[in-house]
């Protein structure tokens, strides 16, 4: 497994956020986790990321224990995290919020060529690579989002709810960019609150409820679960 999450445990003051989580992740694929709101999925990113302290538990990346490393460290290691609500550089160009991705990097000629690849994938980034993050739609920051992340050459992607507020023509442009990130050898790690998404897109899946796994298994099987529909899917 490219990712091991150990029985972590989370708190927020003494509000247990995670209470033992267990996950893994492979080196290809999509594993989601699905989830009602306030069950933990973000928060489980988050520690994957280095963005919160674990209190308890281990998460290894590639065979080293990362719980302890730094978030720059983490994202060194090859670990992308595409956080809810977009969060781009608005007074940055697209082009400039591009190269901001790259900033560990010093292989001037493979961000060039990667900075290409985004554009040939998000064609719309290249036709307003001058303009202002901030007068981008919603569902173009999102894909300028992804793209930065992708300009750290990730070993694997983390994305938090990337459906979260588009129209359904760019939630399904979404969904392919994510399928072609897969198909081009990187693993991703999926939190998505359109659930029928998620579990269709996603080989394996972990069902999260107040802090703790309820369920496990692959996606097709979860989809058709009963608890799943009735909870998650509006069945």
């Amino acid at each position: 497994m490219l990712l091991e999450i150990k029985n972590i445990k989370v708190h927020y003051n003494k509000v247990a956020a995670l209470k033992g989580v267990s996950m893994a992740v492979p080196d290809k694929g999509i594993v989601t986790i699905v989830g009602a709101n306030g069950a933990g999925k973000s928060t489980t990113l988050r520690a994957i990321s280095g963005l919160v302290r674990i209190s308890d538990g281990e998460i290894i990346f590639d065979g080293q224990r990362i719980d302890r490393l730094a978030p720059e460290k983490i994202v060194a290691l090859g670990i992308a995290h595409v956080p809810e609500g977009r969060r781009v550089f608005p007074d940055l160009t697209v082009e400039e919020n591009l190269r901001t991705g790259a900033f560990l990097r010093s292989d001037k000629d493979g961000i060039e060529a990667d900075l290409r690849d985004v554009f040939k994938r998000f064609p719309r980034m290249e036709e307003r690579r001058g303009q202002w993050a901030r007068s981008l739609s919603g569902g173009e920051q999102q894909m300028l989002a992804i793209g930065r992340a992708l300009m750290s050459r990730p070993r694997m992607l983390i994305l938090d709810e990337p459906s979260m507020g588009l129209s359904p023509v760019m939630v399904q442009e979404m969904a392919r960019a994510i399928r072609d990130i897969v198909d081009r050898g990187v693993p991703v790690v999926l939190v998505e609150q359109n659930a029928e998404l998620a579990l269709k897109l996603a080989n394996f899946a972990y069902v999260l409820e107040t802090g703790t796994i309820a369920l496990e298994g692959p996606a097709r099987e979860l989809h058709d679960n009963d608890h799943v529909r009735k909870a998650y899917l509006g069945a």
